[in-house]
C-alpha cells in the first residue's frame, strides 16, 4: 500500500446535500425550506420562541449562583504519584512541588493548584508541597514517613478570626461607656 492509495471507506464521507439545483433533484426551487413564512428567510434564530408565549427557560424559577471567585484544584491520587516514583519520573528523596509534578506529567495544566486526595497506598517517604490535601491524604503520607506542606492554605483566616472576636468587646465597652455618661449626666 502506497500514501497515494490511502481512502476513507466506503459511505465514511457523506457529499454535502447540494440544494436549489433544478427541479428533478427533488431539491430545487424552495431548497426543502417550504413556501414563505419567517423559516423560509436566511438569518433567523427563533430556538427558544413559543409564538408568544412566555418561553419555557423564563417560566422556570432561577436557582443558586456562580461564586466568580471559587478556586479550581487539580486532583492528585496517592496512587499515581506512587506509580510516578515506581518509574523514576519523580525523586522521592527530593521535595515533591507543582512544578515537579507537572514535569513529571502527571497533572497538565494545575489551574489554583493541587489537591493531593487519598486514593491508592503510598509506599514512598516523600515531602510534598501542594495547594491543598484530604485529612485522609496526609495520614497516608505520614504513615509513609512523609510530610505535606500546604501552600496554598493562608493565615489570613485566623487573623480574621481574632479581629472578629476583639470588635464586640470593643462595642460592649463603648456602650457601656455611653450609659455611664448618661447616667453622670442625668444627676
Amino acid at each position: 500500500m502506497k500514501l497515494n492509495e490511502l481512502s476513507d471507506n466506503p459511505g465514511a464521507r457523506p457529499r454535502k446535500k447540494r440544494v436549489g439545483r433544478g427541479i428533478g433533484s427533488g431539491s430545487g426551487k424552495t431548497s426543502g425550506r417550504g413556501h414563505k413564512g419567517q423559516k423560509s428567510r436566511s438569518g433567523v434564530s427563533i430556538k427558544g420562541f413559543e409564538g408568544g408565549q412566555m418561553p419555557l427557560h423564563r417560566r422556570l424559577p432561577k436557582r443558586g449562583f456562580t461564586n466568580i471567585f471559587r478556586k479550581r484544584y487539580v486532583a492528585l491520587n496517592l496512587d499515581r504519584l506512587q506509580r510516578a516514583i515506581d518509574e523514576g519520573k519523580l525523586d522521592a528523596g527530593k521535595p515533591i512541588d507543582e512544578a515537579a509534578i507537572v514535569a513529571a506529567g502527571l497533572v497538565k495544566n494545575p489551574r489554583d493548584g493541587i489537591r493531593l486526595l487519598a486514593k491508592g497506598e503510598l509506599k514512598a517517604k516523600v515531602s510534598i508541597s501542594v495547594a491543598g490535601a484530604s485529612k485522609a491524604a496526609q495520614a497516608a503520607v505520614e504513615k509513609a514517613g512523609g510530610s505535606v506542606v500546604l501552600a496554598g492554605v493562608r493565615s489570613e483566616g485566623k487573623a480574621a478570626e481574632g479581629k472578629a472576636a476583639e470588635k464586640p468587646a470593643k462595642a460592649k465597652g463603648a456602650a457601656a461607656e455611653q450609659e455611664g455618661e448618661a447616667e453622670s449626666g442625668g444627676d
